[in-house]
C-alpha cells in the first residue's frame, strides 16, 4: 500500500501536466460557436464576423451552428452544458441573459452561475418596421392606427420574453394600445411573415430589416433607442418621439460554460478583443449601425448585471411569464 502512494502522485503529475499542456496548446481543433437563432437573423452576421477574425488567429476554423428555440436560450444553454474544453461557445443576445432569468419559469441555466462571460461582442439599435398595409408613417400615426383597431394589429418578435417582444410590450404600455403577439424562433421566419403580411409590425435589430427598408417592402417607423441609427439617419428615434421608455438597444456577447479553464478563457477572449478592435470589424458593423464592445470578464459580468436589474422590472411590470 505504502508504494502505491508514489505511484498516484506520479500519475496525477502526468495527468496535471497533460492537462497544463492541452491548455496552452489550445486550440488544436475546430471550434463550434453556437447563434442561438436561426441562419439569415443579426446575429449570424455578427458571429461569423467574429469567428472569422478568431479563425486567423487561432488557425483552426470556428464553426456557426445555429440553433434556434426559446428565445435564445436554447442554444446558449447546450453551450453551457457543453465539455468545458472551450470548444464549444455561444453568441448570446441579451434575451438569454437578461431578460430570460425573469421571463421563463423553466431556466435550464443561471447566466451569472453557469456560465463563462467572456466578453461583450456588439451594442446594436433595433428599429420598429410595419408592412406597407399600415397607413402610417411615424409613431404618431401608428399610435392612432392602433387605437382606431384594437387587437387588431399582430406583431411579431425573435421569441417570448427577447428583447424583441418587451419593445412591442413597452409600446403597448406607454401608448395605451392593443396589439396581438405572435412569437417566432428568430429574427429572420419574424421578417418573412411581416414581409407576407401575416404579423404587420415587428422590433427588430438594424441589420436583419435594413434591405428590406431600403428596397421599400416594409416601412420604418421609429428606431427605438435614445438616438438615431447612422443607417437609417431619418428614421427618428423614440426617445425624440415623446416615448424615451421604449428603448430596447439590443446586444450580443461571447460565453461558454463556466468550468471552461482560466487559461483557456482568457485566449478565447484575447482573440475576441483583438477581433473587435480591428477597424474592418467596426467598418462592417457599423454599416448597420453596430458597436464592437469588447470587454473583460469582469465588465462583462457586472453589465449583465446591470441589464437583468432593467429588464427584470420591465418583464415585473407587464406581467409576462411563459
Amino acid at each position: 500500500m505504502k508504494r502505491s502512494i508514489p505511484m498516484l502522485v506520479s500519475a496525477a503529475a502526468l495527468f496535471f501536466a497533460g492537462t497544463v499542456a492541452a491548455q496552452q496548446n489550445y486550440p488544436t481543433k475546430p471550434i463550434k460557436l453556437i447563434v442561438p437563432f436561426p441562419a439569415g437573423g443579426p446575429a449570424d452576421l455578427f458571429a461569423r464576423e467574429l469567428g472569422n477574425g478568431m479563425n486567423l488567429i487561432f488557425k483552426q476554423p470556428v464553426l456557426i451552428e445555429n440553433q434556434g428555440g426559446v428565445g435564445g436560450t436554447l442554444g446558449v444553454g447546450n453551450a453551457a452544458r457543453a465539455a468545458p474544453d472551450g470548444y464549444t461557445l455561444a453568441l448570446n443576445s441579451g434575451s438569454a441573459v437578461a431578460i430570460a432569468p425573469f421571463a421563463q419559469s423553466q431556466m435550464t441555466y443561471d447566466p451569472l452561475k453557469d456560465l463563462a462571460l467572456i466578453t461583450t461582442v456588439v451594442k446594436v439599435p433595433e428599429v420598429m418596421v410595419v408592412n406597407p398595409s399600415i397607413p402610417a408613417n411615424n409613431l404618431k400615426e401608428l399610435i392612432a392606427y392602433l387605437k382606431a383597431n384594437p387587437g387588431k394589429v399582430s406583431f411579431g418578435s425573435a421569441g417570448g420574453g427577447t428583447i424583441t417582444h418587451l419593445a412591442g410590450e413597452l409600446l403597448k404600455s406607454e401608448a395605451k394600445v392593443d396589439m396581438l403577439h405572435v412569437p417566432y424562433k428568430g429574427a429572420a421566419p419574424a421578417v418573412t411573415d411581416l414581409l407576407g403580411n401575416q404579423v404587420q409590425l415587428v422590433v427588430l435589430d438594424v441589420p436583419v430589416v435594413l434591405a428590406h427598408i431600403r428596397a421599400g417592402k416594409i416601412k420604418a417607423i421609429v428606431v427605438t433607442s435614445g438616438t438615431r441609427a447612422s443607417a437609417l439617419p431619418d428614421v427618428p428615434s423614440t426617445a425624440e418621439s415623446g416615448f424615451p421608455k421604449v428603448n430596447s438597444d439590443n446586444w450580443y456577447g461571447l460565453v461558454g460554460n463556466v468550468k471552461i479553464p482560466q487559461e483557456i478563457q482568457q485566449r478565447i477572449n484575447s482573440a475576441a478583443v483583438f477581433t473587435l478592435r480591428q477597424t474592418s470589424v467596426a467598418e462592417s458593423f457599423g454599416k448597420f449601425s453596430a458597436t464592437p464592445i469588447p470587454s473583460t470578464p469582469a465588465e462583462f459580468r457586472k453589465f449583465v448585471i446591470s441589464e437583468q436589474a432593467k429588464w427584470g422590472a420591465v418583464v415585473k411590470a407587464i406581467g409576462f411569464k411563459e
